[in-house]
């Protein structure tokens, strides 16, 4: 029996399993090691960031979008760091947590901003009228407001655009999923760099200040008197959009956006990623290297394929002198319908 394996597929119970720990979690899955705090998923995020290797051209693109409080739209090939891009500079200029919105083909704005519970504030309301009729003889008077701010949460867009004195980093992961319009939709939301929650901006002026859920987990957030429901940033948020350049945007959304095409890495980035990520030496995974790079000439291939790859050997989790090509044929699957 091979002894590298955790899982043998006997159908049998395995009484000697508990002795066979699983090896440690692989560095860039460090969220992954523990999530029992907030202070160990933004670790985590840390970690991811520092360990990102970016070129020169890259650079200059975000500290673009930064200057010029435009959203960076990134494209390119799956796997080429697009999403970890957004870790990176959060890490790098101590931005706090990346407030992630994955966007799938039913996402629309009001996701992004806030959501709103009305079944739940309804419910309230109804119980408080009830306990105000029970109580009526011995406490007159009205029933106790119910605090809207209870029932609305605001999504990662709507967080991001809260006042602050340093910006928060956004990161829309893979808008070309999403339906046509909301590219477009979020347009004004972009150019303004605010917006309205029109059930507190519907509430009577002598209403108390709503304090308002944040995506965060961050606690509660009272939002200003006036204008009454407004969410207005201080500080434009650094708004990264990934896509995978499976569909055109609206000329009107590029010309809002800068634009950054990443490129697959080459063999010299290739070992800079590596080494970032894992204690070893060239002459270790040279082979993995360029086994990935002709497979990579023949279909669609992710970088962190490669340091799958890489990891199972140095780990002692495959068995000692497996060839590269062995390995590619278990961790490093084509993404598309290429030949392979």
């Amino acid at each position: 029996m091979n002894d590298y394996l955790a899982y043998r597929g006997t159908g049998e119970p395995d009484l000697d399993a508990s002795a066979r720990l699983l090896p440690d979690v692989p560095p860039w899955r460090e969220s992954l090691r523990a999530r029992s705090t907030a202070a160990a998923v933004t670790g985590g995020e840390v970690m991811r960031g520092m360990k990102y290797q970016i070129d020169p051209e890259e650079v200059e693109r975000v500290n673009a979008a930064l200057y010029l409080r435009r959203p960076l739209l990134v494209t390119g090939e799956p796997g080429t760091g697009k999403s970890s891009l957004a870790y990176a500079v959060a890490a790098e200029l101590g931005l706090g947590e990346v407030l992630r919105w994955p966007i799938t083909s039913k996402s629309i704005l009001k996701d992004g901003l806030y959501h709103y519970d009305a079944i739940g504030r309804l419910q309230e309301a109804n119980l408080r009228e009830i306990e105000a009729r029970h109580h009526e003889l011995t406490a007159p008077g009205p029933p106790r407001p119910v605090d809207i701010g209870s029932y609305i949460r605001l999504g990662p867009l709507g967080t991001a655009l809260l006042p602050a004195e340093r910006p928060r980093v956004l990161l829309v992961d893979e808008l070309d999923k999403s339906d046509i319009d909301l590219p477009n939709d979020l347009l004004d939301v972009f150019e303004e760099g605010e917006f309205t929650i029109q059930e507190i901006a519907r509430l009577p002026a002598d209403h108390p200040r709503a304090a308002v859920m944040t995506a965060d987990g961050g606690g509660r957030v009272e939002l200003p008197a006036e204008p009454r429901g407004v969410v207005r940033c201080t500080a434009f948020p650094l708004v990264i959009i990934t896509s995978n350049g499976e569909r055109q945007f609206p000329p009107a959304f590029l010309r809002r956006c800068l634009q950054l095409a990443l490129q697959s890495p080459d063999a010299e980035k290739l070992a800079r990623i590596v080494e970032a990520h894992l204690p070893v030496q060239a002459a270790d995974y040279a082979d993995l290297v360029e086994e990935f790079l002709g497979r990579k000439s023949e279909g669609e291939l992710a970088t962190d394929e490669l340091l799958n790859a890489i990891f199972l050997r140095y780990s002692g989790l495959r068995p000692v002198g497996e060839s590269a090509e062995q390995l590619a044929g278990i961790v490093m699957p084509y993404l598309d319908k290429s030949p392979g």
